[in-house]
């Protein structure tokens, strides 16, 4: 009778202090890869934006305004900057895992989510 099987995973993770906090850095490729992807402020603001379409759908507030003047910013930003959480499904991949460059800035891609689907992915990479 055989026990149970044991799958070990090893990650080389690497942990330093940063700014007086201990934050773990991946591996090496992994530090590669995201140094010649993506700019940080694009992924938070699609993460940002993911948020507050989640915070609306689920009714923890009611309107932009509301989130708005919880988050101490301009209802504008906000109505422009959520338009991210509505970029097609294969432009996401590309930009937060796969961390590919895109030539748009954060406000040129917030239009772009306006196209069908279909037409993103050129708009945005191309």
């Amino acid at each position: 009778m055989a026990g149970p099987e044991t799958l070990r995973v090893h990650i080389p993770l690497t942990l330093r202090n940063r700014g007086g906090r201990p934050r773990i850095l991946p591996p090496k490729e992994i530090e590669v890869a995201m140094e010649r992807g993506q700019d940080a402020r694009l992924l938070r603001a699609i993460g940002r934006a993911w948020n507050w379409r989640h915070r609306l759908e689920c009714g923890d507030v009611t309107t932009i305004a509301d989130l708005a003047r919880e988050e101490g910013i301009s209802d504008r930003y906000v109505s422009r900057v959520i338009r991210l959480a509505w970029l097609s499904p294969s432009v996401l991949e590309r930009l937060v895992l796969q961390r590919e460059p895109t030539v748009l800035s954060i406000f040129d891609l917030c239009g772009v989510a306006e196209l069908p689907w279909v037409e993103q992915p050129e708009r945005v990479f191309d």
